[in-house]
């Protein structure tokens, strides 16, 4: 299928439908957001004159829906200027406009029959070949196309994204029996590497797969605390982080979804089904009591909780007041907070005879069983109900990952003994001698389906670094890094020191890298997949040596990692970084001077040192400042005073993006840089553009000589720290550090001008970094960043 969307409109402009025009925007594709013709005026359009035929007027609910994209939080764009990429209309008179869309995403009321009838207007304006989708939450999409056009039904399906779009992964794609084959595969194709999703293809039965799931999980929960007397607290305090779950957990993520929400998704599938299922997916009498009151959660002030100044209070389900928060506290949970992965937390809680392992138990056990029931209904194979539950809900491991952690065997011998009815094909899997959903064989993974295992497909883009290291081994590793061979003559330098912070050890892997890939490979990627990129140095080794008074030996260390940086700079061999999420100080530090950054969409990159009392020690300043110096255009006059302002102000007010598109606006990212917008195509991306550069005969960076803007310029930088200190902004030792930071970008005692060597920059850098590490208050900053993970002002 030729198929390029190229333009998409949006019909529905409601926090869903507005949320997905953003998506679309943030990845570059203009979009039009539709929605009804309000039938009165505001008291605002009468005063200004206005009609219901004025156009403003007309366009007043999808125009006012866009601007709200502005002040969300999590914010739904990237970067403010990717609204312009969004125009707003009515569906009355811009359908007209359909015939220059690819892509019509309809998201209103989950009504069938209005959705019918928006579907009836959208044939008639549509150009033949463009794909129509629907948003539903769980409405049959074989009902919606009926009496539509045959071009219209081939070129139908769902597209379910899951709530805020920008941000979850899960992305439900739902043919119906008209569905094209190729207009599914394209979908596919286009959800995961355009629109950055992790696509499943669902049937079309209520609420698809995840909500399906996820809403009977929920609500055995709820019926299990009601029927065993425990707390809406202590059930958060288990169902969260020690199960692989949200930190959310339970109460919390219905507070957070909305209470008026899950009882519409809930309902929807208690009126399709019947018998114990139905019983099942009855809202609680309790629930439909805060209903009626009105505690819907966070978007009405109180829920399952509520807050009153600093103290978070739970709701009794038996009195419908608060108080309170209460944590079950029980042996198991102490025992599987000492696992350290997800599967040995479950094994140790789910068998535990206590009143966390009988919950734990009685509620996994009955949603285990409960997506075995379904498979074949809901999905076509146990890969496609796990990936949902991990990309829509944040679970760690799946319902048959789940499974497989706890024990098929021992787990379905006490559901037997318990009278409770294990699906016919689990048993028959270990009649056959198959004791797991999931086999592991040379590093290829297989699932467990009709019989015999089959190899679990991925992505060709999505490389997963523990299964290289499994099948081509690790070309040299020590305690914080390790080297890899990705093929085609690319290698990868992995951080996995813990938080992948920077220390001695990863220093040395640098060095080694760089070496390695000069004399044998085209190019090298660094990256990892941890939970973050890198949080920055090793600030516990630091405040070690400084409070052993070994100045000399953080000396030493400083040295060391500007050698390595200006190493990876100036190396033979392209190096690319591939940084996401949380990308802070020594993170951003060897991002900057890469021949090229290939970053995910969802990084989060700033130079944070002034939060533990110190700057950048690792050239950072160095590095962002001629990133600015040499982002301007070329042969056109420049304030070099201005540049030093803009460096000074991200370094000293420590601004850290919230995308990699607001990475690049404030300079960490250059033009060229790259942006994936599927955090699963990181790596492999960032090895293209390796492979990229060496074909293009790779060229490494000249040495060249930096202007900088000297004593006077010192002096400018340092009236805006001491009017903010005059105001009560920062305090004196902020003051402190701000004067350190301007005197590095200045140049020190220079006049204004001069042109000297990085080098100088980085000695000016480490001394002031040494400096400032040595002060009690940046220690006290340090340590209690350490203790507390937040930033101390003293």
């Amino acid at each position: 299928m030729n198929q390029l969307i190229k333009k998409a409109a949006v019909l529905g402009s409601g926090v869903m439908g507005a949320g997905i025009a953003a998506h679309l925007a943030n990845i570059g594709i203009p979009t039009l957001l539709l929605d009804i013709v309000p039938r009165e005026l505001t008291k605002e359009e009468e005063a200004k004159g206005l009609t219901l035929a004025d156009k403003q007027v007309r366009n007043r609910i999808s125009a006012a829906n866009l601007q709200k994209l502005l002040k969300q939080k999590p914010a739904p764009l990237a970067v403010k200027k990717n609204i312009a990429l969004i125009e707003a209309g009515n569906l009355e008179d811009d359908l007209v406009q359909l015939k220059d869309v690819d892509w019509v995403i309809e998201v209103v009321i989950e009504n069938l029959n209005v959705k019918k009838q928006v579907f009836e207007k959208v044939d008639q304006y549509r150009k033949t070949g463009s794909i129509i989708s629907s948003n539903t939450s769980g409405i049959s999409v074989e009902a919606m196309v009926e009496g539509r056009s045959d071009d219209f039904k081939k070129h139908f399906l769902g597209t379910h994204f899951f709530n805020p779009p920008r941000y979850l992964k899960l992305l439900e794609v739902i043919p119906s029996q008209y569905t094209a084959p190729e207009v599914l595969s394209f979908m596919k194709t286009f959800g995961e590497d355009v629109l950055g999703k992790g696509v499943v293809v669902a049937k079309d039965t209520p609420n698809f797969i995840a909500n399906r799931i996820g809403t009977y999980g929920l609500l055995v929960t709820v019926q299990e605390m009601l029927k065993r007397g425990y707390s809406v607290g202590e059930v958060d305090s288990i169902t969260g982080p020690l199960i692989g779950r949200a930190k959310s957990a339970t109460f919390r993520t219905l507070d957070v979804v909305g209470l008026d929400t899950f009882y519409h998704v809930a309902n929807n599938v208690y009126e399709k089904v019947e018998g114990k299922e139905k019983e099942v997916f009855a809202v609680p009498e309790f629930m439909k009591k805060m209903l009626d009151n009105g505690w819907l959660g966070s978007k009405s002030g109180q829920g399952f909780f509520l807050k009153k100044g600093k103290e978070i209070l739970e709701l009794d389900p038996v009195t419908l007041e608060y108080g309170p928060r209460k944590k079950l506290s029980a042996l198991s949970v102490e025992l599987s907070k000492q696992e350290k992965d997800t599967a040995n937390k479950l094994k140790a809680l789910i068998y535990a005879d206590d009143r966390a392992g009988q919950f734990l138990w009685n509620t996994l056990s009955a949603s285990l069983v409960y997506s075995a029931q379904l498979l074949g209904e809901i999905a076509d194979n146990i890969v496609a109900i796990d990936r949902a539950m991990k990309w829509g809900f944040g679970w760690d491991m799946g319902p048959f990952e789940a499974w497989d952690a706890i024990g098929v065997e021992k787990s379905v011998k006490k559901l037997t003994e318990a009278g409770v009815e294990v699906p016919g094909w689990v048993t028959e899997m270990l009649e056959k001698g198959n004791s797991s959903f999931y086999l592991e064989e040379n590093g290829e993974l297989f699932f467990y389906h009709n019989g015999q295992y089959r190899l679990v497909e991925y992505n060709p883009k999505a490389i997963d670094l523990k299964k290289i290291k499994e099948q081509t081994g690790v070309i040299k590793k020590n305690s914080g890094a390790s080297l890899i061979d990705l093929g085609d003559g690319v290698a990868l330098l992995e951080f996995h020191s813990p938080n992948n912070a920077i220390g001695l050890d990863i220093v040395q892997m640098i060095n080694f890298a760089v070496d390695e890939v000069e004399k044998n490979y085209k190019g090298l990627v660094i990256g990892n997949q941890g939970k973050n990129f890198c949080v920055g140095a090793n600030l516990a080794m630091m405040l070690m040596e400084v409070q052993d008074d070994n100045i000399f030996e953080l000396d030493m260390i400083v040295r060391q990692l500007h050698k390595a940086l200006l190493k990876v700079k100036y190396s033979s061999k392209p190096v690319v970084a591939a940084p996401f999420g949380m990308t802070l100080g020594g993170g951003a530090e060897v991002c900057m001077p890469t021949a090229h950054i290939q970053a995910s969409a969802e990084t989060y990159m700033g130079l944070v040192e002034v939060g533990v009392g110190l700057l950048p020690g690792g050239g950072g300043n160095k590095e962002l400042y001629m990133k600015h110096l040499e982002n301007l255009p070329n042969g056109v006059p420049f304030d070099l005073q201005n540049v030093a302002n803009k460096v000074f102000e991200t370094i000293a007010m420590a601004k850290v993006s919230t995308s990699a598109e607001e990475a690049r606006e404030n300079n960490f990212l250059d033009a060229s840089d790259g942006i994936s917008v599927n955090s699963d195509h990181l790596i492999h991306d960032a090895k293209q553009a390796v492979l990229s550069l060496h074909e293009q005969g790779y060229k490494p960076k000249v040495r060249r000589k930096v202007p900088v803007v000297g004593e006077t310029g010192y002096a400018t930088l340092l009236l805006g720290a001491e009017a903010m200190r005059l105001s009560g902004y920062i305090s004196e030792h902020d003051l402190k550090i701000a004067k350190k930071i301007a005197y590095v970008i200045a140049g020190g005692k220079v006049p204004f001008g001069t042109e000297v060597d990085e080098q100088y920059l980085l000695d000016l850098e480490k001394e002031a970094f040494l400096s400032l590490i040595a002060e009690p208050k940046s220690q006290q900053r340090m340590q209690h960043m350490l203790v507390k993970g937040k930033p101390l002002r003293n």
